[in-house]
């Protein structure tokens, strides 16, 4: 789905053999989508989240996803609900890639891997990438992806098929619930860090908030999350890592692509990102361009963007977690860590859930 260069990482847990690319070919083959030769794959992303791959036969591309082949958290490498998520939202208006196979036959790679259609178009991923855009392109870039999580929110999913997809009710307390319990796995020995991720969960255990508004959440929105199609005007022409996605509140999903607008996502990445650069709007002019396109209201706005630096830096803590088991490697693994502290203080410093 994403156009971008291979990246360098350990062949002991990322290279696929070629007994395990016959082996993709024959699901795919068995789902009606057949390779006209040997298949061939180049990692592109890798390490700290699901392993991304370009699959060709020569003629035809598709993009494979897996998660890491060690160091997993539990759910948070989920291919499976991605699938099921495209799958439901094609035909709804919500640009995403053309689902091919989902295999849950873990022996087959080491995990559950899914294979969707190659995006022709671009991936905005660093802040080289952003400023390849002029001022006007970059203006209709963000109105279009903040119109696409717009509609994303207004499909009805049940309607989609995806009823059965989340429990609709109660979301804030079960993301808090959720990510609480993925800090304990993974939280680092720091005393200071560990004692302002105790007082921002304190915090919000107190502020959890009525829910006002149900519908699909993808869970990691920003632009490197979306292929762009590069037209006289540039626009959205997929949405893509939908590992996170599930049936909830709305709002949280505006207020993570809100808080990941914070430098510390270039720690998480290693390197400058197109979604941290000061080209970009703030949190309060996206949040309000969100609420134009025809967003829910965001009600309780403080409460989820203060849990979305708690998860962000759950996130950032992952991944810091996998470097020390010596598992994954690449951009972000040797500064990811330094990241928590800086989030988990950005979310004590929220308006209304300061003391």
């Amino acid at each position: 789905m994403k156009t971008e260069t291979p990246a360098q990482a350990s062949s002991v847990t990322t290279e696929l053999s070629r007994a395990e690319l016959d082996a993709v070919a024959r699901h795919m083959a068995e789902a009606g989508t057949n390779p006209t030769g040997p298949l061939e794959a180049s990692l592109i992303t890798g390490g700290r989240s699901n392993l991304t791959y370009v699959l060709s036969d020569g003629a035809s591309r598709w993009i494979l996803r897996m998660p890491p082949r060690a160091g997993r958290t539990p759910s948070a490498h989920d291919v499976a609900r991605e699938f099921r998520v495209t799958s439901g939202l094609r035909g709804s208006g919500v640009p995403v890639a053309r689902p091919v196979v989902l295999c849950e036959d873990e022996p087959v790679l080491g995990g559950a891997f899914t294979v969707v259609d190659h995006v022709d178009g671009r991936s905005v991923q660093s802040r080289d990438d952003l400023d390849a855009l002029d001022d006007s392109r970059l203006a209709h870039v963000m109105a279009s992806l903040t119109e696409t999580l717009a509609a994303l929110h207004r499909v009805d999913h049940v309607a989609a098929g995806l009823g059965s997809f989340g429990r609709p009710d109660a979301y804030a307390q079960r993301q808090l619930h959720r990510w609480r319990g993925q800090w304990e796995l993974v939280a680092p020995e720091d005393d200071e860090v560990r004692a302002a991720a105790a007082e921002l969960e304190r915090r919000l255990v107190a502020a959890v908030p009525e829910q006002r508004s149900t519908g699909i959440v993808h869970g990691d929105y920003r632009i490197d999350n979306t292929i762009l199609e590069y037209g006289h005007l540039p626009e959205v022409a997929a949405v893509v890592d939908w590992e996170l996605s599930t049936i909830g509140d709305p709002v949280a999903d505006v207020a993570m692509m809100c808080a990941y607008r914070d430098e510390a996502l270039d720690l998480i990445l290693g390197a400058p990102s197109a979604w941290t650069s000061d080209r970009l709007p703030d949190t309060p002019a996206l949040a309000a361009a969100y609420e134009r396109a025809g967003g829910v209201p965001l009600d309780h706005w403080d409460f989820h963007l203060a849990l979305a630096y708690y998860k962000i830096g759950t996130i950032a803590a992952g991944i810091e977690h996998r470097r020390r088991a010596g598992v994954g490697s690449g951009p972000g693994f040797a500064t990811a860590g330094r990241a928590v502290p800086r989030l988990m203080a950005a979310g004590l410093e929220v308006g209304s859930l300061r003391p």
